[in-house]
């Protein structure tokens, strides 16, 4: 797995290059070396998050935590991942078709309970061409956290959301 390590508003000292890509290292046995780990380190006055994102076969495995230490902070989000991972061993199994994910003998009893998710509804609408101001103000008018619409400009499917902050972002689909 590669790993890219990324400081916003503070300096990522060796060592910490060095711890990060440890606790990293225990993921290597569920990917493949085609996977890519982001790791975003960022100071905010006295508080450390620190984020990391996972990409492998299209998959994404995203964990984020803020602690007053950025050490602290990594142990959290490695074991957010770990939870993550083997939560949903049965069915990266079932889509990948391979067996490159062992476990652990102790994490094995609870990768077996199968969670199922249960449809309640289905909601279809018409998708109209607008621009991503246009999509975040439909969303608010609706009331809802997030809204999904055409980009006029791009004529993809787009979807906007409102994050915890209070603030908005886009998802576009990507060709990779």
């Amino acid at each position: 797995m590669t790993i890219k390590i990324v400081g916003r508003k503070t300096t990522v000292k060796d060592s910490f290059r060095d711890r990060v890509e440890k606790k990293l290292a225990k993921f290597d046995k569920f990917f493949n070396d085609d996977a890519e780990a982001v790791v975003t380190v960022t100071n905010e006055r006295d508080r450390e998050t620190v984020e990391v994102t996972i990409r492998a076969r299209g998959m994404y495995f995203r964990a984020e935590q803020t602690t007053g230490d950025r050490l602290d902070s990594l142990e959290a989000v490695a074991d957010a991942l770990s939870r993550q991972i083997v939560k949903n061993k049965s069915k990266l199994e079932k889509k990948w078709k391979t067996d490159t994910l062992p476990l652990f003998a102790e994490e094995a009893e609870e990768a077996e309970y199968e969670e199922t998710y249960d449809i309640v509804r289905t909601k279809r609408f018409p998708i109209k061409p607008m621009s991503v101001e246009e999509a975040i103000l439909q969303m608010n008018l609706l009331g809802h956290t997030f809204f999904m619409f055409r980009n006029a400009h791009t004529n993809e499917i787009n979807l906007v959301y409102k994050r915890k902050k209070g603030d908005y972002a886009v998802i576009e689909p990507d060709d990779d």
